[in-house]
């Protein structure tokens, strides 16, 4: 049975690692920068979210992440180069076009943040299997709902992008034109909206239904085919980026003061 999540399955130390510890790795990625407020620090986990997924092997899967990143970027570039309204000192000309350095300062913190934070969750989505994340939450006190709303989060854009190639294949059997132009496939896009909205809810209607016969509401004690515990290097991971959260606090506090 083909997956409907973004998980893939590379059998390395990633994998392998407890999802706790790869979210907290989320959490200091996105927090020590932001609470250091300096650039450097946004490269530096930058920098080390592509060493994970290179080490990862999985770094060609984030490939169109970072290319659609970029085209955000290159827009924030543009908007806040030219139009910030804190710019006063010209920085480069390219002909009639003033990019202003306070913008373009502006633009930096905002494009790393979104690469930063980009590819911190690339590293957890592609690494972490949606069924183990829900039993782990489960295992932990979370509620079997909080669990489902989670693995339905993972699962909801493979899944609808598998429902819309389904039926881009049917809609093309029957003779309507899908390539071409620019044009030509925003025209045979539209065709597909209502089929791909109906077929998903649906789809959440026979999914509740399921649920519902599997005793997802029965208030009894779940047991769990297998039991995923924080291993010693779990373990050893979260608390070096708790260090690094309380020492980018710790160190702030000294700058300030």
């Amino acid at each position: 049975m083909k997956s409907i999540s973004l998980f893939v399955d590379k059998d390395t130390y990633l994998t392998r690692l407890h999802p706790f510890a790869k979210m907290l790795y989320i959490v200091a990625a996105i927090s020590v920068p932001l609470i250091t407020g300096t650039l450097w620090m946004f490269g530096v986990f930058i920098a080390v979210s592509l060493g994970l997924l290179i080490s990862g092997k999985i770094i060609k899967k984030v490939f169109p992440l970072i290319a659609f990143s970029f085209t955000i970027i290159i827009t924030v570039f543009l908007i806040h180069g030219l139009f910030n309204r804190e710019n006063q000192n010209v920085l480069a000309a390219l002909g009639p076009l003033k990019f202003y350095k306070e913008g373009l300062l502006y633009a930096s913190r905002i494009g790393l943040n979104i690469l930063n934070m980009l590819l911190a969750f690339a590293m957890f989505v592609l690494t972490t299997k949606p069924a183990t994340l829900v039993d782990d939450l489960e295992q932990a006190g979370f509620s079997p709902r909080f669990g489902y709303m989670i693995s339905s989060v993972f699962q909801i854009i493979p899944q609808m992008m598998g429902t819309m190639n389904t039926i881009m294949d049917a809609q093309r059997s029957r003779g309507l034109e899908t390539e071409g132009s620019l044009f030509v496939r925003a025209k045979a896009f539209i065709p597909l909206i209502s089929p791909v909205v109906s077929s998903s809810l649906i789809n959440t209607r026979e999914r509740a239904i399921a649920l519902e016969v599997r005793g997802f509401d029965s208030k009894t004690k779940k047991t769990f085919l297998s039991d995923h515990k924080l291993k010693g290097r779990d373990r050893a991971f979260m608390v070096l980026m708790v260090l690094l959260i309380a020492g980018s606090i710790v160190w702030r506090v000294i700058r300030w003061l």
